[in-house]
């Protein structure tokens, strides 16, 4: 009978290799809905203030189809959304010299306090999220994670 039990057990202990992807995949959608939820006080739609984000962290802006690219968004979606920032006055597009095709997106002075507050309430999450958790653990995920994400380049 004790054989039996700890057999049953084994059965269902889930692979660690395919808990992982499930975790990711849980915490990915729950810390962004979790944030969204804050947010929502801003007028801001997730994928807009991504786009902010993406933005600040461009030195001098972003082609559109760097943009795109990078939020990984269709060329139609992104125009939507750069029309609705640009019309609240958050961003700006620029034609590109030599390709009048090309837009390069920058942030307005008008984002920095939305970016300021978006950066407030995603910290404030951080914090009550990762309390608790020794800094030795973080950094182990962290560096796991960071291996991973080496191997996916």
């Amino acid at each position: 009978m004790a054989c039996q039990l700890v057999a049953m057990q084994r059965v269902h202990v889930t692979d660690p290799h395919t808990e992982l992807s499930r975790q990711l995949a849980f915490i990915h959608r729950r810390w962004r809905a979790r944030l969204d939820e804050r947010l929502r006080r801003t007028g801001l739609t997730q994928s807009r203030w991504q786009l902010l984000l993406v933005l600040s962290k461009a030195d001098g802006g972003l082609l559109q189809r760097e943009l795109a690219e990078r939020v990984g968004i269709e060329a139609s979606t992104l125009v939507r959304q750069l029309d609705a920032l640009q019309r609240d006055r958050l961003i700006f597009r620029e034609a590109v010299a030599g390709d009048r095709r090309a837009k390069l997106v920058q942030l307005a002075p008008g984002a920095r306090p939305v970016l300021d507050h978006i950066t407030e309430v995603a910290d404030a999450l951080r914090e009550e999220i990762l309390h608790g958790i020794p800094k030795d653990d973080l950094g182990t995920t962290v560096s796991v994670l960071r291996r991973i994400s080496e191997r996916l380049e």
